[in-house]
């Protein structure tokens, strides 16, 4: 070990909030320079009031050829990934990348899967990116994956089908990843649940839609509902699957023309979801006191609500505006 270099660990979650924790020496100065390097790193082109901005259109899978260093790896550009992009480990050997001091780890659920990070030259243009590695590939068969928070393009438009009848466009608020490495998170839209912020992430190559456990209780709460008999387990990220159990809502969750009556609650995710009824259960009575403990280490800043493919095969196209800080989702 280097004494006196400073190793800082990223701590990024897949569906939750990150946060970089920096030890030893020089720690704060080094903060604002990792932020400032990933900044520019994924800074959109400049371009002028008078013309077009440019736009990146991903069709399909998304599935494209990227050149990393002298090395091309084929990735997945993924509306629900992390800005950063995440490479495998062998595309990395590849590309003949050599790990910096900043550690990549990524929480899902209890669960850590840990990298490393490096400078190199990522896509077509000549400017260094921060870009990550891991021994367990985040999506299978592939080389990598990066959001449209990762492109230089400032306008990111994901077309998953042609128009449909009858659809409407909705414009959402952009929001990015809390924590101080906010250019290493994701891109979400903001929606209004019991008068607070959530974010709401778009993953069309996940079957279904789901929430947090403290973001399934907050959505109980304000649309009504319960929990269901149904459980299941399902792949979130890097392979790692974690239960969930099927939630009812008594008033749909409008987000523009999309209606959601039921999704997916993570149970033991961030969080506690034991406060959400069962959806058959008898109302307690009116003279009955009823106590739920919450946890004292609880912040709304980690609710996350994922739109999977079960309400996306409604939506033609989601467009990332970046310098117009808007989403806009468009759906039958």
């Amino acid at each position: 070990m280097r004494g006196a270099a400073t190793m800082a660990r990223a701590a990024i979650a897949s569906g939750v909030p990150h946060a970089i924790v920096v030890e030893g020496e020089r720690t704060m100065a080094m903060a604002r320079r990792m932020v400032v390097t990933a900044w520019l790193a994924f800074a959109a082109v400049a371009t002028t009031a008078e013309a077009p901005l440019p736009e990146r259109l991903v069709p399909g899978l998304g599935e494209i050829d990227v050149p990393v260093n002298r090395a091309t790896a084929r990735m997945r550009i993924d509306p629900a990934a992390f800005s950063i992009p995440i490479l495998t480990e062998a595309t990395a050997k590849r590309a003949r990348l050599r790990a910096g001091d900043v550690l990549l780890q990524v929480a899902v659920g209890p669960e850590l899967v840990r990298g490393h990070t490096a400078m190199a030259r990522f896509g077509d243009t000549p400017r260094r990116a921060t870009v990550a590695w891991a021994p367990r590939p985040y999506v299978a068969g592939l080389d990598g994956v990066v959001g449209p928070g990762g492109l230089a393009e400032p306008v990111v438009r994901f077309v998953f089908q042609k128009p449909l009848p009858g659809e409407r466009t909705v414009t959402l608020p952009m929001m990015e990843q809390d924590g101080p490495m906010v250019s290493w998170g994701g891109l979400f839209a903001r929606i209004d649940v019991g008068g607070k912020p959530m974010r709401v992430r778009f993953d069309p190559h996940h079957p279904h839609t789901l929430a947090t456990a403290n973001a399934g209780r907050r959505l109980a709460e304000a649309y009504g509902g319960g929990m269901e008999d149904a459980r299941f387990t399902t792949e979130i990220a890097f392979g790692i699957d974690r239960p969930v159990r099927r939630m009812r809502l008594d008033q749909p969750i409008a987000i523009g023309p999309l209606s959601i009556a039921g999704l997916g609650v993570r149970t033991a995710d961030i969080g506690n979801a034991a406060a959400i009824p069962e959806a058959d259960a008898p109302s307690p009575d009116p003279d009955e006191i009823v106590v739920v403990a919450r946890d004292k280490r609880y912040d709304p800043e980690r609710d996350r609500l994922s739109l999977g493919a079960d309400v996306l095969r409604q939506c033609s196209t989601l467009v990332f505006d970046k310098p117009a800080h808007e989403i806009r989702l468009t759906c039958a």
